[in-house]
């Protein structure tokens, strides 16, 4: 059976909302469908995965969900229903354009060695609640930031710009994540803080890996505009992660910071 590994453990960081999640399994959204002409109703499955947007690990947990309408406005999620294997909700997407459906993670991650015992301990928690965590005579301790994005899209009528967040990793407008085709050449740009992510490597799979032998994944770089392409090689649903580490931390103690972006899309035939 095919398995995945997270990149760069970013993603397994960025996850702290999950429970029990290892770095062995991905996280994801997958929506009904991405496309429609007129205002209706998507349902989301929302999951952590050993085969990719085949439910079969444990839910993923929905507390940092948020819902963007093509205005900037908040939507709330309707009839959600909290499963052994996933998560699922539905989104009343009314408004003509695309939303954003996201669950976002900022958090810490913490490492130490328990004095009386030598054994090493882990937790994890907020930048508030990550201290209170870690006792006052702990040994060797070290403090992660983790930032996080899992998201996918859903255009009603005529495709919109997404608008930026300016924080963490994240997806921008260059075309629209919802108006993709088999054999057609998509460019995408991703920001670091609102700035271009140079040279950051980029993962692209296709949905269905338990029927592959091979992942088949498509192995991309960022260019100094944060921009990459790729040409579809065939219709259904993909899944897009990076990661990155850097030193801009905002949490106290913390010496590291890893980000992690990953979005489920739909390639049309």
């Amino acid at each position: 059976m095919t398995r995945f590994t997270l990149r760069a453990a970013g993603l397994a960081l960025a996850l702290s909302a999950v429970a029990s999640v290892t770095q062995a399994h991905n996280a994801w959204l997958l929506p009904s469908t991405t496309v429609l002409s007129k205002a209706d109703t998507v349902s989301v499955d929302a999951a952590v995965s050993n085969d990719l947007f085949v439910a079969n690990h444990a839910p993923l947990r929905l507390e940092g969900l948020q819902i963007t309408a093509p205005d900037g406005s908040t939507v709330k999620p309707e009839a959600e229903a909290k499963l052994k294997l996933r998560n699922v909700f539905d989104v009343n997407v009314a408004q003509p354009g695309t939303y954003r459906i996201a669950v976002v993670n900022n958090g810490a991650f913490a490492a130490w060695k328990d004095k009386a015992t030598g054994q090493n301990k882990r937790a994890r928690g907020t930048a508030e609640t990550i201290g209170k965590e870690i006792p006052a005579d702990a040994q060797d301790v070290t403090i992660t930031q983790s930032a996080g994005r899992i998201e996918t899209f859903v255009t009603v009528g005529k495709p919109s710009a997404l608008k930026p967040i300016g924080q963490g990793l994240e997806l921008i407008s260059t075309g629209s994540p919802t108006d993709l085709a088999k054999g057609e050449k998509a460019t995408f740009t991703l920001h670091l803080d609102g700035k271009p992510a140079k040279d950051l490597e980029v993962t692209v799979t296709a949905g269905n890996t338990q029927y592959r032998d091979k992942l088949d994944e498509i192995k991309l770089k960022t260019d100094d505009k944060g921009q990459f392409s790729v040409t579809w090689p065939s219709a259904g649903m993909y899944w897009l992660d990076a990661s990155t580490k850097d030193s801009k931390t905002t949490v106290p103690q913390a010496k590291e910071r890893r980000l992690s972006y990953a979005a489920t899309l739909e390639v049309m035939p």
